[in-house]
């Protein structure tokens, strides 16, 4: 099979060009909100989390690779498929950790698990990749995804596809799933997302297995969903395993065009029906629907809107609860994220039981936290200040002295003080927000 030449990406990028190009009409490309919609939004809830951490949203995507909670990743910590029906997201460590709330577990839990012989998707991924050696996990089972090792000469790579239905049910609610996150969250090299010509939705990203490129896994992936809410997910590493194998060739077999042609397949049509709705699981989940949250983009503008004056904003982004700015005031770029959360006062005892805590006249508390980055950049500093109403109304706001945690600082001490990151937590504006 053709190798990509050049850097070790440029021809990947030419070929997500040609994928875009190839469907004739092209893509319609929408906005790059950070993946973060459908039940990732709900990901992002830590009713019961024991550690500080302002960084939902878009970093739940560390914890779970370059994709939502329908899945993940399909290979385990050896790389072996997981068990039939569910793909588990690998084990966070202390820096990706974005814990699913407790109601988005019950929902993962409830959610029924078809029951295809593995044997099938297997059948459906050799007939559609370029020819090569496969040796398939499994093949007697059954469930919802597939792990294969394939060999075209060149050097072993694992691959991966799994068969979901969209967190929220149809093709516009998992939107969020197939479009291309920031850079300030994960880190990749490519990535392309759009519309194809009868309404499905299609992203193709190169990124690596772990963000931080402690190993350099790389995982090439495309992720389509259907227009009736379906997902069909595919990746490819450069390796014999997802983690723990040593780096086989310099790329990914597959091309962008051929991880198009993959998931488009319409073999998959037949097994994607398998993934039937169940009824009494639905009315489980509709029972323990998380609160309401912002509407939009309203905390990412209300966020801006509530920044000291004298500050460029390089990059913004967010979704629903959470936003986020990476500012500079002529000293260098520094990363500001904000959650604002309803219903959170069972955790109340957790966040607010101990450190620098004082409580305001009206009832709300307050803690104050000034401790290292946890994301591996050299120099980083993580400045927090976290709010609760006596009604268990959450808003938290941090600052890092860098535009990303992953990157080295650029400066001394984030762009905004103490002073003003609790002027903006303890905004009126917050409990005023518009929710869905």
């Amino acid at each position: 099979m053709p190798q990509n030449e050049g850097s070790p990406h440029e021809g990947f990028e030419e070929e997500l060009g040609a994928v875009l190009r190839s469907t004739g009409e092209g893509f319609s490309v929408d906005g790059r909100r950070e993946l973060v919609s459908g039940g990732l939004t709900r990901g992002r809830r830590r009713l019961v989390r024991r550690r500080l951490a302002v960084i939902g949203g878009a970093l739940a995507l560390a914890a779970v690779g370059i994709g939502g909670v329908y899945g993940g990743s399909l290979l385990g910590p050896t790389g072996k498929a997981t068990a039939a029906g569910t793909a588990a997201a690998p084990k966070p460590t202390a820096a990706e950790a974005t814990e699913p709330s407790q109601a988005e577990k019950r929902r993962q839990a409830q959610m029924p698990q078809a029951q295809i012989p593995v044997k099938d998707i297997a059948a459906v991924i050799e007939a559609n990749t370029p020819a090569g050696q496969w040796q398939f996990d499994n093949l007697d089972g059954e469930g919802q995804s597939a792990l294969g090792i394939y060999d075209d000469g060149h050097g072993k790579a694992a691959l991966s596809v799994g068969l979901f239905r969209s967190a929220g049910g149809d093709g516009e609610a998992g939107a969020g799933q197939v479009e291309c996150p920031s850079r300030v969250h994960v880190e990749f090299d490519k990535c392309t997302s759009g519309t194809l010509p009868g309404g499905d939705r299609l992203m193709v990203i190169q990124g690596y297995e772990y963000p931080d490129k402690r190993e350099e896994t790389k995982n090439w992936r495309a992720v389509l969903l259907t227009k009736d809410g379906f997902l069909i997910d595919a990746s490819e590493y450069n390796a014999a395993a997802q983690k723990g194998a040593a780096i086989s060739r310099e790329n990914p077999p597959f091309t962008a065009t051929q991880l198009k042609a993959l998931v488009t397949a319409e073999a998959w049509r037949p097994l994607l029906r398998q993934l039937t709705k169940d009824p009494k699981a639905e009315a489980v989940q509709e029972a323990h629907q998380p609160p309401a949250e912002p509407v939009g983009a309203v905390v990412q503008t209300t966020l801006r809107a509530l920044l000291p004056k004298g500050l460029t904003v390089a990059d913004k982004g967010g979704n629903g609860e959470y936003g986020f700015v990476v500012v500079d005031d002529g000293k260098g770029k520094s990363l500001v994220e904000i959650n604002v959360q309803q219903n959170m006062g069972g955790a109340a005892g957790d966040l607010f039981g101990s450190g620098n805590v004082t409580t305001l006249p009206d009832g709300r508390k307050v803690k104050l936290t000034q401790q290292p980055g946890e994301k591996g950049g050299a120099g980083v500093v993580w400045w927090t200040v976290d709010t609760m109403t006596p009604e268990g109304f959450r808003v938290v706001v941090s600052a890092f002295n860098a535009g990303t945690q992953r990157e080295a600082a650029t400066r001394p001490e984030p762009a905004l003080t103490m002073e003003q990151l609790k002027t903006i937590a303890l905004s009126p504006k917050w409990e005023k927000l518009p929710r869905k």
